[in-house]
C-alpha cells in the first residue's frame, strides 16, 4: 500500500482523508518527523496548500515521499468574505476550533443578521519529487449565528449546505462526505494520485 503523508496534525482533516483515501496508508508528516512551523503567507488558499506540502516534502527527506496538503477555509458574504484563508487563525493565534466558531457566529450577528451566504473551499496541493500539483473543491449555502449539533469539526455545526435544512453538524457523516469541499478536492486529488 503507497504511503501518502499529509501535511498537517490536525485530527478531523486527518480522519476526513483516511476515510476518502482508503486505498492508501494515510499517514500525517507528525508520525514520522517531529512538528515544525509553517508559516502560511500567500494570499490564496492555493499557494498556502504548496508552502504547506514544499515544506513538508523537505522536511522528510525522502526522494519518493509522495505528500499532500489541503488549506481550507470558510468565506461569509457579509463579511466580505472573511475569514477566508484565515479560516483557523480567526479567533486570535491559539484560538481552538470553539473560539473560531463563537468569533465568526458574533460577526456576523454584530451586521444585525442571523444567517448569511457562505462557501467553503478546499485547496489540495500533492508535491513529490516530479510534480506539484494543485485541485479545488466548494461547497455553498448559509452561515448561521447560532451552532446546531455535535458533529464535525469546525465551523460545520454553524453552515447549513445549500438544498438541507440542516448543519453539518447535524447531518450524518454519510451525507456530509458527498456534499463535503474537501471530497471534491480529493476526488480531483484522486485522480492525480492514481496517475503517479
Amino acid at each position: 500500500m503507497k504511503k501518502l503523508v499529509l501535511a498537517t496534525s490536525n485530527k478531523g482533516k486527518v480522519r476526513e482523508i483516511k476515510v476518502l483515501c482508503k486505498e492508501y496508508e494515510v499517514v500525517p508528516y507528525t508520525d514520522i518527523i517531529d512538528a515544525f512551523e509553517i508559516i502560511e503567507d500567500a494570499d490564496t488558499f492555493k499557494e498556502n496548500a504548496l508552502i504547506k506540502a514544499r515544506a513538508v516534502y523537505k522536511a522528510l527527506g525522502e526522494e519518493d515521499a509522495v505528500v499532500m496538503a489541503d488549506d481550507s477555509g470558510i468565506s461569509v458574504d457579509i463579511l466580505d468574505g472573511a475569514p477566508g484563508i484565515y479560516s483557523a487563525r480567526y479567533g486570535g493565534e491559539d484560538a481552538d476550533d470553539k473560539d473560531n466558531l463563537k468569533k465568526l457566529m458574533q460577526d456576523i450577528k454584530a451586521k444585525g443578521i442571523t444567517s448569511s451566504p457562505a462557501h467553503y473551499t478546499a485547496a489540495i496541493a500533492i508535491v513529490t519529487k516530479d510534480i506539484e500539483k494543485t485541485v479545488h473543491g466548494w461547497m455553498h449555502g448559509t452561515a448561521l449565528t447560532e451552532a446546531k449539533g455535535e458533529g464535525g469539526f469546525g465551523y460545520d455545526p454553524m453552515f447549513v449546505p445549500l438544498g438541507y435544512d440542516k448543519t453539518l453538524g447535524e447531518l450524518d457523516e454519510k451525507v456530509k462526505k458527498e456534499l463535503s469541499h474537501r471530497s471534491k478536492a480529493l476526488n480531483l486529488a484522486g485522480k492525480i494520485l492514481k496517475s503517479l
